[in-house]
C-alpha cells in the first residue's frame, strides 16, 4: 500500500467530536497546514447540514416517531439510531431514549462496557445500547463522513490519532483502540488530549513557541471538558542546544465537567420553577438539564447574550403549548460556575470526602467534590518533586509545597467562558504568590472546542514526518505482588512485594522488559494477580523488587483471578518463570511468564487493566 495522504486527528469528546486532517505532502518544515472537516449530520428531521462538530448524542427513536426518510444521511445511515444536532435536539425533550456520556461510561470499571446499558434506568420497552457501541457508532459516522468527501483516500489507508483523557487507563485505552479497528482504522496511535492541545498550540505559533518558552518552564495544561477535568504538566528541556518537551505528570481521573455543571443549573432553574409553583419529575429533570447545556454552551459563546430561553416538555395538558418555559441568565451561569466549581482555595486546600452510603444505584463515579481548583491544588501537591531526576532541567524551587507551573494552556469547551479562565488563573498565581513565586503566564490557545482534533493531526503528520514532539510514556510505573515463602501461621497472610514491571515514562511500544529474577508460578487451579500503580515513584526501574512502600506511594489496582491452563504440568504446580512485560501502542499492558525449565517453554500471558476489574489471562 503506498504511503497514506493524510495524517488525520480525531477528538472523541464527551459532548462533541471534531476530526482535523493535514495533507501531508503539501508541508514544509514547521508550516502544518490543517482544515477541519465539515461533518454532515441530521439537525432535523429530513434536513442534513455540515457542521464542524458532531455532538455525542445519540437518540434511539421510536419506530413511528419519525417518517420514512425523515432520518437519511447521504450513505444512508442508520433509523435506529440518530446521531449529532438532531440527537441532542431529540434528546432534550425525549431524554428517555438519549444516550449521552458514553465517553464516561466508557471508562468505568465497575460495570460491562460491552453490555447495553445506555440510557440507564429506562422501562424494559426502550432500547439500550453500550458505550463501545456508542463509540463505534460516532467513529462510523465520521469513517462515512470522510469517505464521502474523500474517496480516493478512505479513512482506513490514512494515517490516524484518536486522543483519549490522560488519565484514562488502559482499559478504555484499549476499548478505544478495539472502537477504531471496528470501523476498519488500521494505522491507529492514541494520544492524550491535553498533549495534543499543547500540541495545537504549537502549531498555532509556527514555531515562535521557542520564543515563549525557556528551559526550565513548566506548562500545566487545564482541560475541563464535557465529563472529565484533565491535568498534565510539561517540562522545557534542553538537548544539544534544542529545546525539548517532556509530559511529566498526569492528574488521576476526575469525572467532573460539564455534565456537572449542566446538572447543577438544572437543579438552579428547577429552584425557580419551585418558587413558581412548578414541580418537575424525574425525566422533566434529565430534559432540563439537556436544555440547561446548549443554554450554558449559548452564553459562553456569545458575550453579548444576557440570557437564554430554557424549554422543559410538559407532562400536564393545562400549560400552553404543552410545556414550560423559563430562562438561563449569564449571572446564574457564571455565579454557580465560579462559586461551585472553580472557588477561591488555599494550595494546602484537598477535595472533600463526604461518608458514602452503603447502598447505591449503579451510575458513573462523579467526583464527591465539585470544585476544579481544589482537585488543581492536590494535584500539583502530589508532583511537587515530578522534576526532581529530569535530565536538562532547571529547577527553581526545591523547597515548594507544590510543583510550581510558570505558564498554564487552558483546553476544553468550558473556557471558552473568559471569566473562567481568569479565576483559574488568578487562584493558581495566589498559590504561586504565597510561597514568593512569580506568576505563571497564560498561554493563548486558539478554538478551544477544535484545539484537540488539530493538535491530534499535527502530531499524526510530525510522527511520520519529522517534526517536535513531547516525551511521554506511561504516566504511572506498575508493579505486580509476589508473595513471599513463609512457614504458615494462623491469622496472618504471606507477607508481599512489588516488583517493578514498567518504569514510569516508559514509551508505548518499547521492547518488552524482564525482569531479571526467577519466579514460580501457580498454575492449573484458581489464582489471583494483585497489581500497583504510582505516579509517584519515579526512579524504580524493570526488575526492582519493593519490600516496603507508604499508603501514598503505591495504589493498589483491582486484582485479576483466574486460572492459567496447565497443559503438561501437573495441577497446582509451581513453574519456574521469567517474567516480561510490554506496554502496546495504544497502552495495554501485558505481562507474560515464560518457564525456564522443560522441553515446553509455551508461556503463558496475562493482560491487566490498572484501574478495571476485568483481565484476560491464556
Amino acid at each position: 500500500m503506498s504511503s497514506p495522504r493524510f495524517a488525520i486527528g480525531i477528538d472523541l469528546g464527551t459532548t462533541h467530536c471534531a476530526l482535523s486532517y493535514v495533507e501531508s505532502a503539501k508541508c514544509e518544515g514547521e508550516e502544518v497546514e490543517q482544515q477541519i472537516m465539515p461533518v454532515p449530520q441530521l439537525t432535523a428531521p429530513g434536513s442534513v447540514e455540515e457542521r464542524t462538530l458532531l455532538p455525542s448524542f445519540l437518540y434511539l427513536p421510536h419506530p413511528d416517531e419519525f417518517r420514512a426518510g425523515d432520518l437519511s444521511l447521504p450513505w444512508g445511515g442508520d433509523p435506529g439510531r440518530v446521531s449529532g444536532e438532531l440527537a441532542r435536539r431529540q434528546g432534550s425533550t425525549t431524554p428517555i431514549r438519549l444516550v449521552a456520556s458514553a465517553k464516561s461510561w466508557l471508562c468505568h470499571p465497575d460495570v460491562d462496557r460491552k453490555a447495553a446499558i445506555l440510557p440507564p434506568d429506562v422501562p424494559a420497552e426502550i432500547d439500550q445500547v453500550s458505550p463501545f457501541d456508542a463509540t463505534v457508532h460516532y467513529l462510523t459516522h465520521l469513517r462515512e463522513a470522510w469517505n464521502g468527501q474523500h474517496p480516493y483516500a478512505p479513512l482506513h489507508q490514512q494515517e490516524v490519532t484518536v486522543t483519549v483523557p490522560a488519565s484514562f487507563d488502559p482499559a478504555a485505552r484499549e476499548l478505544t483502540a478495539e472502537a477504531a479497528r471496528a470501523v476498519g482504522i488500521e494505522h491507529l496511535v492514541l494520544l492524550e488530549e491535553p498533549q495534543a492541545a499543547l500540541y495545537s498550540w504549537v502549531n498555532d505559533s509556527q514555531g515562535r513557541w521557542r520564543h515563549e518558552v525557556k528551559v526550565g518552564d513548566i506548562i500545566l495544561v487545564v482541560d475541563v471538558g464535557g465529563g472529565t477535568s484533565d491535568f498534565s504538566l510539561i517540562a522545557v528541556t534542553e538537548e544539544d542546544g534544542a529545546l525539548e518537551l517532556n509530559r511529566v505528570a498526569v492528574g488521576e481521573h476526575i469525572l467532573l465537567g460539564g455534565d456537572n455543571m449542566d446538572l447543577t443549573l438544572a437543579h438552579v432553574v428547577r429552584q425557580k420553577l419551585k418558587a413558581l409553583g412548578v414541580d418537575l419529575d424525574r425525566w422533566q429533570l434529565q430534559a432540563l438539564t439537556h436544555g440547561c447545556r446548549q443554554a450554558k454552551e449559548a452564553l459562553l459563546a456569545d458575550a453579548e447574550l444576557e440570557s437564554v430561553p430554557v424549554v422543559v416538555p410538559s407532562r400536564g395538558a393545562k400549560l400552553i403549548g404543552g410545556s414550560i418555559r423559563t430562562e438561563l441568565t449569564r449571572a446564574e451561569v457564571t455565579r454557580t460556575l465560579i462559586d461551585g466549581f472553580f472557588p477561591e482555595c488555599a494550595a494546602a486546600d484537598r477535595p472533600a470526602q463526604r461518608a458514602r452510603g452503603a447502598l447505591t444505584k449503579v451510575g458513573l463515579p462523579f467526583a464527591q467534590d465539585p470544585a476544579v481548583t481544589r482537585h488543581l491544588a492536590a494535584f500539583l501537591a502530589k508532583q511537587a518533586g515530578a522534576t526532581g531526576d529530569l535530565e536538562g532541567f532547571v529547577e527553581h524551587a526545591h523547597w515548594a509545597s507544590f510543583l510550581h507551573p510558570t505558564a498554564v494552556l487552558f483546553n476544553g469547551g468550558v473556557f471558552n467562558a473568559t471569566v473562567l479562565r481568569e479565576r483559574v488563573l488568578s487562584v493558581i498565581n495566589q498559590w504561586l504568590g504565597a510561597e514568593d513565586a512569580p506568576p505563571a503566564r497564560l498561554l493563548a490557545a486558539r478554538d478551544l472546542d477544535l484545539a484537540v482534533a488539530r493538535g491530534a493531526a499535527f502530531y499524526a503528520h510530525v510522527r511520520r514526518h519529522g517534526g517536535v514532539r513531547i516525551r511521554g510514556g506511561t504516566s504511572h510505573s506498575y508493579y505486580v505482588g509476589v508473595e513471599r515463602s513463609m512457614p504458615a501461621i494462623p491469622g496472618m497472610e504471606p507477607e508481599l512485594h512489588a516488583l517493578c514491571l514498567v518504569p514510569f515514562g516508559l514509551e508505548e511500544g518499547s521492547e518488552p522488559l524482564t525482569a531479571p529474577q526467577e519466579f514460580g508460578l501457580v498454575v492449573g487451579e484458581p489464582v489471583r494477580f494483585r497489581f500497583f500503580g504510582s505516579s509517584v515513584r519515579r526512579e524504580d526501574r524493570a526488575g526492582e523488587m519493593l519490600e516496603e512502600w507508604s499508603a501514598d506511594e503505591l495504589e493498589e489496582m483491582e486484582e485479576i483471578q483466574t486460572s492459567l491452563p496447565a497443559e503438561h504440568w501437573k495441577q497446582g504446580e509451581v513453574v519456574p518463570v521469567h517474567l516480561q512485560a510490554v506496554v502496546s501502542e495504544v497502552g495495554t499492558l501485558e505481562l507474560t511468564a515464560i518457564p525456564t525449565v522443560g522441553n515446553d517453554r509455551t508461556p503463558w500471558k496475562v493482560s491487566f487493566n490498572t484501574r478495571g476489574a476485568s483481565g484476560r489471562s491464556e
